[in-house]
C-alpha cells in the first residue's frame, strides 16, 4: 500500500504537465481558428524598376572578313592575331608568277594589235592614192570604171580595217587590265583601320577561290565600340524601344557591370526548336578593351522606370477576403472605374476596402496613381496558411473578423 501511494506521487507531476500541455494546444488551435492570421506589408516610396533580362554574345560593331579573289599558295603573311592594322596595308601575299605571266601575254598581244592597225594605216594610205589616181585615169578614158570600181573598194576595205584594228586594242587593253587587276589581288590588302582578331592561314597553304570565298582574316574596325547581340523571348520583345538603358556582366569580371544602350531591335525572328526569339543589339563602349568579341553577356534591359513614387506589393491587388471573414455578406462597394483596383486596408484590425489606380509594376511591388492610399498605411497583402503560422508569427499580423 505504502508503495503505490509513492508511485502514484511520482507520476503526479507528470500528468498535470502533460494536462496544462493539452490545454495550451487547444488554446492555440481554437484561437488560431477563431482569428486567421494575415500578412501585411506598409504602404511605402521608392523605386519601380521593369527589366527585361537576356543573355547575348559580345561582337565588335564593324567586322570584316578578309578573303581572297585569287588561287594559289600564300608565300608571306605580314599581320597575326591582335596585329593593328591600316587601311591598305599588305597582311599577305599569294604567289604572283601565274598572273604575272598573264600579264605579259596581254601586254605582248595589245602590242600586236597596235603593231597591226600602224600596218593597216598605211596600207590604206597606198589605196587612197590608188584610188585618186584611177579616179584621174577614168576621166582620161585611160582605164575602165571597174578598175576605179576595185580600187575604192580596197581603199573603203582599208577604211573598215583600221576601224576594226583600233577596236581589238581596246579588248587587248582590256585584257591587260583584268590580267593586271588579277596580279593585284595577289596582295592581301586591309580594307579597313581596325585589328586581326582572327588568322586562318599560314605561309605555304593554298588557298582556292570558288564559288565560295575562303575567309583568310577577320578584322575588328574599332574594338573601342562593342555590340552585345542578346536573344529576346517574343513575349518581351514588345516593350523593348532604340534608346533604352541596359546594363551586362561578363564572366571575365563578375564585379562589374557595364553600361550600354539598345541600338537596335531587330524584327528577323529566329526560331529553334518552336522557340521564337529576336536579336536586340545593345550598343557599349570599350575605352579600356576590356571587353573581347566572344564573350557572353547577362543582360538586364530597363523598359521603364519610375522613381520616389508611392508603392505597394503585387500581392496586395491579389488579396481577396475568404468566407472565413465575408461570410454570406455582399460587399455593396463598386469600383468607379474599370482601371480602379480593390486592395484592403488593415485598420486598427480591421479590413476595410479601398480603391487605387495603378500604374507601372515590376513584378515585386506596384505603383500608386491615386487613390485612398498614403504613405505608412498598412496593406494585407495574403492570408498565413496553418503551416506557416505554426512557424512564427513574425511575418504576420492578427487582425479582429470584421469588416468596415
Amino acid at each position: 500500500m505504502l508503495m503505490n501511494l509513492v508511485a502514484a506521487k511520482r507520476f503526479w507531476p507528470i500528468a498535470v504537465a502533460v494536462l496544462a500541455v493539452a490545454a495550451i494546444s487547444f488554446y492555440w488551435l481554437t484561437r488560431r481558428t477563431d482569428q486567421p492570421r494575415y500578412t501585411t506589408a506598409t504602404v511605402d516610396r521608392g523605386s519601380i524598376v521593369r527589366s527585361v533580362t537576356a543573355t547575348g554574345t559580345v561582337n565588335p560593331v564593324i567586322t570584316v572578313q578578309l578573303g581572297t579573289y585569287d588561287s594559289g599558295p600564300i608565300i608571306a603573311i605580314y599581320a597575326d592575331f591582335n596585329t593593328p592594322v591600316k587601311a591598305g596595308q599588305l597582311i599577305a601575299k599569294i604567289d604572283p608568277r601565274p598572273f604575272q605571266v598573264k600579264v605579259d601575254q596581254a601586254a605582248a598581244a595589245l602590242a600586236n594589235a597596235k603593231a597591226q592597225l600602224i600596218k593597216e594605216q598605211a596600207d590604206m594610205v597606198y589605196k587612197k592614192l590608188t584610188l585618186n589616181r584611177d579616179s584621174q585615169l577614168v576621166e582620161a578614158n585611160v582605164i575602165s570604171q571597174d578598175a576605179l570600181d576595185s580600187a575604192r573598194s580596197a581603199y573603203d576595205q582599208d577604211v573598215a580595217q583600221t576601224s576594226l584594228d583600233r577596236a581589238n586594242i581596246q579588248q587587248q587593253q582590256a585584257n591587260l587590265e583584268e590580267a593586271q587587276v588579277n596580279l593585284n589581288y595577289t596582295n592581301i590588302i586591309s580594307p579597313v583601320d581596325g585589328t586581326v582578331v582572327s588568322r586562318n592561314v599560314d605561309v605555304g597553304q593554298t588557298v582556292a577561290a570558288s564559288f565560295q570565298t575562303p575567309t583568310l582574316f577577320l578584322i575588328a574596325k574599332d574594338l573601342t565600340q562593342m555590340q552585345v547581340d542578346t536573344n529576346v523571348s517574343e513575349s518581351d520583345i514588345g516593350n523593348l524601344r532604340t534608346g533604352q538603358p541596359a546594363d551586362f556582366s561578363v564572366d571575365a569580371f563578375p564585379d562589374r557591370v557595364f553600361e550600354g544602350t539598345v541600338g537596335q531591335v531587330r524584327k528577323a525572328p529566329v526560331t529553334v526548336q518552336n522557340v521564337v526569339t529576336y536579336d536586340v543589339v545593345v550598343n557599349v563602349p570599350n575605352p579600356e578593351f576590356l571587353l573581347a568579341p566572344g564573350m557572353t553577356a547577362n543582360v538586364t534591359i530597363i523598359t521603364a522606370r519610375r522613381d520616389n513614387v508611392l508603392r505597394i506589393p503585387v500581392q496586395a491587388l491579389r488579396f481577396t477576403p475568404g468566407k472565413d471573414i465575408l461570410g454570406n455578406t455582399t460587399l455593396s462597394i463598386a469600383e468607379k472605374s474599370v482601371r480602379q483596383k480593390r486592395v484592403w486596408l488593415a485598420d486598427s484590425g480591421i479590413l476595410k476596402p479601398v480603391f487605387i489606380v495603378p500604374g507601372l509594376d515590376d513584378g515585386s511591388y506596384t505603383e500608386v496613381l491615386s487613390g485612398d492610399l498614403k504613405l505608412g498605411d498598412i496593406v494585407v497583402t495574403n492570408k498565413v496558411r496553418t503551416t506557416d503560422a505554426e512557424s512564427g508569427p513574425a511575418s504576420s499580423t492578427s487582425l479582429h473578423l470584421s469588416l468596415r
